[in-house]
Order: C-alpha cells, then structure tokens, then sequence
C-alpha cells in the first residue's frame, strides 16, 4: 500500500511538473480563439481588432475560427470540451454564455460558471431604442404616454426569440409597465432597415449598428441603454433620464474565456496581455468607432460579472416567460 502510495504521489507530482513547465513555456505554438458566430458580423469583427494586437503581445500567431449556429452554443461548446493548455479559447457575447441557458437550456451543453475560465472583457457597449421617423413621438416619455394610451398597437424588432436584444427589448416593457409587440426578425440589420422604412415601430439594436442610420436621420433615436450617454453621439439621451426608466442599466460586453482548469500562469499572461492590448490608442479608437469601450473586468471579477448578468437575466425571462425552444 506504501509502495502504491508512493507511486501515486510520485505520479501526481510529475504532472504538476509537467504542467508547469508547459505553462511557463505557453505560448509556443499559434492559438486557437473561437467565435461562436458568423464571419463579418459585431463579435467577429471586435475579436478581429483586439486579437490582432494580442498575437502582437504574445508573439504568436492567434487565428479566428468562427463556429457558428444554434446562438452561438455549438462554438461555445467545443471550447467547452477542448483542452486547457491555452491554445483553445473563445471570443463571446452574454447570448450564449448567460441567455441561451435559461431560454433554450436543452439546447446548452456546458455549464457556464464550471466549464470556462474567465479570463477578461474586452469591451462594454449600449443598445438603443430606435423608432420609424414618421412616429409621433421625439422623446421617451412622450413614446411611453403614447404606448399606454393605446396599448398594444406599437411593435418593436429585435435579431429574435431570446436573444440579448429581445430581453433587453421586455426590460424597458417591464420597467415602464408598457404593452407593445415583439416583433422577432432574423438579424439585427433587417430590423434596422424595416424601422428605417416604417414597417415597424421600434427596434433595440446594438448602438454600433445603428448609430450611422441615427446620425443620417433616417431613424429616431430615443435612447441608449446604458447609464451614461454614448460620447460618440452626446445628443441622444439615456433611457435612464427618464423616470419610468431611471433604474435601467444593460450594456453588451464582449470578452475572453478559456476551457475550465486553465493553469494559473497561462490565465495570468493572457490578462495581462488583454490589459495591455486595450490601453493602445489603436485599439481603442477601433473599438470607438462601433460604439464599444475597452473595458478589462479580468479573472474572478470577471466571473461575478456574469453571475449578476445570469441573476438579470433570469428576472426578466422569468417575468416575460421567454421561451426560444
């Protein structure tokens, strides 16, 4: 028993070694970072700007592969059951970390606070309230008097069934006690379009995707959804400047995780290296200019972010009994 002992000991400190080793010589080889959506949209085109600098920081090649389907649970997935040496990692959004869980939880196949190493954010940004020009109403309260005295009769687009969008879309309906239809599309930019041409109502888009049609006018902003005003367009209001909505506070983040059981060392070279890659001017002006701020919430942190997301998100779902299976 002393000789199986020992052996066992001996065995276990071996890998420790090993482990060690490989941690301190990471990275040797390219990297691997997975968005769990399509090419050429918001989250590959963030992932883009911010992994290019880090491939700079840690003098490697770091190579996008884009994984997408089911919102984004099938790329999330494979990082999910990848190995945790460092080289597999992904590049995610709150849908299929914090919404897809509590609105499709058949579908989800990882568990989100076991399965993953947080490792940073990369960048925080609003969504916005957008209405058709023709609507009557210029500014919130004016929208909510409108939507109460015939409610009903007013519809708001969002890119679907459950996404961030739709449940930040039944929060301001929640807040401000408004009756208005969802109406659910298939992507952010066909709401855009139809709001812009008057088919629906309202619409909550990401900021980035919308701010050009707000800046041309050819759709009314009536607020970010944010706190703080948006710097790049200061003239249009936070929903929160107006009293039913004074309490509302949603931002989109974006941001980085690894595999679960990541070794220490690697974690902490990779957040440095995240830090570092969102203070460049370069970067930061990029990520401006699709209306995100780089924000490093890194580590533990990073991982109570998500859990107060998961806890904000369940109210709202629960309370508007969102369902997308």
């Amino acid at each position: 028993m002393k000789l199986r002992t020992f052996l066992k000991a001996a065995l276990a400190g071996c890998t420790l070694l090993a482990l060690q080793v490989h941690a301190q010589s990471w990275p040797a080889k390219p990297i691997t970072v997975i968005v769990p959506f399509g090419a050429g949209g918001g989250v590959d085109a963030t992932a883009r700007v911010v992994m290019t600098k880090l491939a700079d920081i840690l003098k490697q090649p770091v190579v996008i592969e884009n994984v997408a389907g089911a919102a984004g649970t099938i790329g999330t997935q494979k990082v999910a059951r990848a190995a945790a040496d460092g080289y597999t990692l992904l590049f995610a959004v709150a849908s299929p970390l914090n919404v897809a869980p509590l609105v499709a939880p058949s579908a989800v196949r990882y568990d989100t606070f076991k399965d993953f190493t947080p490792l940073s954010t990369a960048a925080i940004g609003p969504f916005v309230l957008i209405g058709r020009p023709t609507l009557e109403p210029k500014t919130t309260a004016d929208l909510i008097k409108l939507v109460r005295a015939q409610p009903g009769k007013l519809n708001f687009g969002t890119d679907g069934v459950g996404t961030s969008l739709h449940i930040t879309g039944e929060m301001i309906k929640q807040r401000a006690n408004l009756d208005i239809v969802h109406v659910p599309y298939k992507s952010g930019p066909q709401v855009l379009t139809d709001v812009a041409g008057g088919q629906v109502d309202l619409g909550v888009l990401p900021l980035g995707l919308a701010q050009s049609f707000i800046r041309d006018g050819k759709v009314r902003a009536f607020g970010v959804t944010s706190k703080a005003r948006w710097s790049g367009l200061p003239d249009v209001p936070s929903l929160s400047e107006t009293a039913d909505l004074r309490d509302l506070d949603v931002e989109s983040w974006l941001g980085l995780l690894a595999p679960a059981n990541l070794p220490e060392p690697i974690a902490s070279t990779l957040i440095k290296a995240m830090e570092s890659a969102l203070k460049d001017p370069e970067i930061v002006r990029k990520l401006g200019e699709v209306a995100n701020k780089p924000v490093a919430i890194t580590g533990a942190k990073f991982g109570e972010y998500l859990m107060q997301e998961r806890q904000l998100l369940q109210a709202a779902v629960t309370r508007a009994n969102i369902k997308a299976e």
